[in-house]
């Protein structure tokens, strides 16, 4: 492979690095199945794109997909706790809804970028060359991890990382789990349509379609992370995250270069994270096994022992 598909890969983990980290934020820390991610990753996208296609600002485009994200979340969030509507089917409720807003947000199924002044080229403008995708992205994530990680130490993020461990727990010592559920929903999905609207201006477009399959992509990236670098402290569970992000796409463009058609990509996807989800309980019958082998040759020595007496 050339060096600039691994440099394309490395622009992509980076700008979807905040879609993973959100992803974690509501998958891992608040430990809600959010579905609203496919939704609010093109909400963003949308927001975005229609925005700038106005002639607005894309700085400020990009700041009002972020808000609209985190209004999706909370919408799913209220669904759960108000109405209480199991966390998935809330979750599917919003995507589907999203799906009708996007298409008004858009006025049709794909919206074009071209000609249009984006965040990327501004980056032009300041002479980063090629280099400004990944300069943003890699800013984006550096401020996106750097935010979390003194939030998530917060009382207020003490408590949303207990809500995710033990609900009933944190709750009985007075905190309002309802209220963590619905921040912690909105962060993850803010981050989501952080990610989409820099996403679409990457691509120079917004399709409807652009969301579809993003939980899973998601969850591989974070789980992927989480085999390669730990978690054992918050700052390494973060930088997991990010580096999933980075060899997914990585892993994603090793597979087309192969001659893998790339209407097989969410099958591929699907995979991954079915194997990585199944590891540890391959593991931990493998090692249940040894612990057999090992205590039935101490039971044999046991025997001959007794037999040579």
């Amino acid at each position: 492979m050339s060096l600039s598909i691994w440099l394309g890969a490395l622009e992509q983990g980076l700008l979807w690095g905040a879609m993973v980290l959100g992803v974690y934020i509501t998958f891992r820390v608040l430990n809600y199945a959010d579905l609203t991610i496919d939704g609010s990753f093109t909400l963003g996208a949308a927001v975005a794109t229609r925005l700038i296609f106005a002639g607005g600002n894309p700085w400020l485009a990009t700041f009002l997909a972020v808000c609209a994200g985190a209004v999706a979340g909370l919408i799913t969030g209220l669904l759960h706790t108000k109405l209480k509507i199991a966390p998935l089917l809330s979750g599917i409720l919003v995507m589907i809804a999203l799906y009708s807003i996007n298409l008004r947000i858009m006025g049709q199924a794909n919206l074009s970028l071209l000609r249009s002044d984006t965040i990327f080229t501004w980056m032009r403008h300041i002479h980063a060359g090629n280099a400004g995708p990944s300069l943003l992205g890699l800013a984006a994530v550096l401020l996106v991890s750097a935010g979390l990680y003194l939030f998530l130490q917060t009382e207020l993020g003490m408590a949303l990382r207990a809500t995710g461990d033990n609900e009933q727990m944190i709750r009985s010592l007075g905190v309002n789990t309802d209220g963590t559920k619905l921040i912690g929903l909105a962060m993850g999905n803010a981050l989501v349509a952080f990610s989409g609207g820099m996403v679409a201006q990457y691509q120079g477009f917004a399709d409807i379609g652009m969301g579809i399959g993003m939980i899973i992509a998601g969850l591989a990236s974070v789980i992927i992370g989480e085999a390669l670098v730990g978690t054992l402290t918050l700052i390494r569970c973060l930088l997991a995250a990010v580096t999933g992000s980075i060899i997914y796409r990585a892993v994603i463009a090793l597979v087309l270069q192969l001659g893998m058609p790339s209407t097989d990509l969410k099958l591929l996807t699907a995979l991954i994270v079915i194997i990585a989800l199944a590891l540890p309980l391959f593991r931990e019958r493998l090692g249940l096994k040894a612990r057999r082998r090992e205590r039935g040759e101490q039971i044999a020595q046991a025997e001959r022992g007794n037999q040579s007496f």
